[in-house]
This record gives structure tokens, sequence and C-alpha cells, in this order.
């Protein structure tokens, strides 16, 4: 059977171009902003005006929290930061300044300074981190309660940057636990920007499943509020293979936001192919068959929401 028809055959267009691309289970899967889950966290490393306007302008539906990170945010010009976290803000996405900075902070100075110079500057979560410097628990806490104070949400992030000081996957999920009972509204789990040797992945980057399900399986429900960082495109896709489309992932660059949610919605290798592969299997779809001539499902005004 030949794949040509007439145009008099040929359904009517497509509503949009996003509509002929995805799915419409993905479509109807793929959480919403404000997400409760399935959130994208970017890293930030010095962006400007111009390529932060331009970044919103493409993918801001997609991004969920941006961060500053390191001390970046600290050699900025002060008023292009606060023009910047602005615009940011104004797309409904959640800013924090990276946890080091916190870290440097609490070594010289009060909890309540840095909090609130923070709120000041236009920043509206921060990070709570001990990645490089010990912060006894009952000290973590009192830092959690004082961002709260600060009328800021909190992100904490468990973890330890130095590959020869790795907390077990049992210790990681406990920290996160407490944190989300302290109030944090996600839970960053490290991965740092090269994803080697830290967290959940070995020295090669290659992620321990074990720990995964180990911290899955400790964690429970409130496995929707944790974020992993996954700076590489193979540690994305075997987390959204483990947990589906919804998974929330950080440490993502700003350039590359799209490409995640294409890897999320099955329009990357290494989601398509398991895709293709079990609907083969399951008789869903047919290689050989030609499909029939009939017009493109379009969204109902209760699916306009999923619409970019």
């Amino acid at each position: 059977m030949s794949d040509r028809h007439d145009d008099a055959d040929l359904p009517p267009a497509a509503a949009s171009w996003w509509e002929v691309g995805l799915a419409d289970e993905v479509r109807a899967a793929r959480t919403l902003p404000p997400r409760e889950m399935g959130a994208t966290m970017v890293i930030d490393t010095g962006l400007g005006l111009t390529d932060t306007a331009d970044v919103l302008a493409m993918a801001a539906r997609w991004i969920d929290h941006w961060k500053l990170s390191f001390g970046t945010s600290v050699f900025m010009p002060e008023d292009l930061l606060r023009r910047k976290l602005a615009l940011i803000a104004d797309a409904g996405i959640l800013t924090f300044p990276g946890g080091t900075l916190f870290e440097a902070s609490i070594v010289r100075q009060h909890c309540r300074i840095y909090m609130r110079r923070v709120r000041e500057l236009g920043f509206g979560a921060v990070e709570v981190s001990d990645g490089t410097i010990d912060l006894p628990t009952s000290r973590r806490r009192r830092v959690v309660d004082c961002a709260h104070d600060a009328e800021l949400t909190v992100v904490t992030e468990v973890g330890k940057k130095d590959p020869a000081r790795q907390p077990t996957a049992e210790a990681l999920a406990a920290q996160a636990l407490l944190d989300l009972e302290w109030g944090a509204s996600w839970v960053v789990i490290e991965g740092r920007e090269s994803g080697i040797g830290v967290g959940v992945f070995d020295a090669s980057g290659a992620i321990d499943l074990d720990a995964v399900d180990t911290i899955a399986a400790h964690v429970g429900p409130a496995t929707d509020r944790l974020v992993w960082e996954a700076p590489r495109e193979d540690q994305q896709a075997g987390l959204i293979s483990r947990f589906g489309l919804n998974v929330s992932l950080g440490n993502i660059e700003p350039s590359r936001v799209l490409a995640l949610e294409a890897l999320r919605s099955g329009l990357r290798f290494e989601t398509l192919k398991p895709m293709a592969d079990r609907l083969r299997e399951t008789g869903a779809w047919r290689p050989e068959a030609v499909e029939p001539v009939t017009p493109v499902a379009r969204l109902t005004p209760d699916d306009e929401g999923h619409r970019p």
C-alpha cells in the first residue's frame, strides 16, 4: 500500500506543531507550572540580561527553578542582578543563589544577615546545604527556620561535594525526610556540575540504580519533591527511565532546557527507542501499516494549559 494520498484525502492541518510532535498521552501526562513534580532546575554561571531574556522567551514554560550557581551572583553589578532576578520572577520561576554561597556566608556571618540580603535582592528562595562544610542537624534546622522567617522558599541540598566523603543512600534519604518535615519545599540530591563520583553517580558518572532505589524507597511518596542533579544526558535519560517524564532534574544548562523536554517527551533516541519498541511489542504500532486518513486530534479547552 502506498503512503501517498491525493490532497483531497488528507486530514485538516493540525492545530499546532506541538500537537503533531507530541503523543496525546505525553501532552496529557506532562505536569504544568507551577509544578509539584517534574521540575527543571537550570544552573546559571553568569548569563547576561539579553541571554536571560532569550532563554525565557524560548523555554520559560519548561523551567521551574533558576539557580545562580556557586557564588557567581556576588560578582554581578547589583542593579543588573536585581533586574535579572525580576525578569526571571516575572516568568513565574523560582530563583535562588547556590548553596556554596550560603555555606561561605554561614562561616562568615549570622544567618539572618544572609537571608535578609537574599530577600532584598529579589531572590524568591534560598538553597540550604552543607556540601563543603559540616552543619550539625540542630543548626541546619535553625537555618531552615531562619529562611522561613525571611519569607523565602527553602530548597535544601543533601550530599557532599568531596567524592571521598560520600554519605550512604540511607543517610541522604534520612536527611531529605528531615528537611521536608522542617518545611523545605524541595530537596536537591547533590550531583555537582560534573555528575561524577558524587551522590548517586559513580566515578565514571554512571547511575547507581541501587542507591536511587534505596533513596526512593526510604523517602516514599515525597520522592516527587526530590530534584536529582543530573548534568549529563545519559544521567537524565536514566532517571527518566526510572521515574517517568515527571521526574525533577537539576543542573541543566539554560541552552539545554528544550533538549531535556524533548528527552522527557520521547523525542530523543534515548527515550523514543524504548517507547517505540514497547509499542511494537504490544501491537500498538505496526511499522508496515499505513495510518488511516483521519483528522488529527485537536486540543479541547481543558487541554489548552498543556500548549506551550
